[in-house]
């Protein structure tokens, strides 16, 4: 048996949870005992406008540093899809996404940053970090361009 063998999801159907509260956040252990950073990066972000009912859309970036375990890429992919349906604002998506890493890898420290498509013609940059820098951590720049339109 390998360590992966108990993932639930991996294998199975890629059918997206109900909400963000339903979706699995699986996580395995980190191979890893240095300190290293992960950057996941979701370029095509969709969740609902809570008031409009409208869709967004947004660029996510979540970087961070394992401590015991990482989060499995699929169960990741998933937890961002049931977001699709999800109403809220781009604050509480953004926080929201990266509280719920926190829970679930415990990282030594996170980032993400929510780089927010134009609603009502202006763009929404949100950005959350849990815990300090690990010390001698390379830390690369997000690389999201701030949103400029035509200009």
């Amino acid at each position: 048996m390998s360590r992966y063998d108990k993932l639930d999801q991996l294998g199975a159907s890629g059918a997206l949870p109900a909400s963000p509260d339903d979706a699995v956040l699986e996580r395995v252990a980190n191979p890893c005992d240095d300190p290293y950073m992960v950057r996941l990066v979701a370029p095509e972000f969709t969740s609902i406008c809570p008031v409009t009912g409208q869709p967004d859309f947004a660029h996510l970036v979540v970087d961070y540093c394992p401590d015991r375990w990482i989060v499995e890429s699929k169960a990741f992919k998933l937890f961002l899809g049931s977001y699709r349906n999800h109403g809220d604002f781009h604050e509480a998506c953004t926080t929201g996404i990266g509280q719920r890493l926190v829970k679930e890898i415990e990282p030594r420290w996170l980032r993400i940053g929510g780089y927010w498509y134009p609603r009502g013609g202006i763009p929404i940059d949100v950005f959350y970090q849990y815990g300090k820098t690990p010390d001698g951590l390379w830390v690369p720049d997000q690389g999201v361009p701030p949103y400029r339109g035509r200009g």
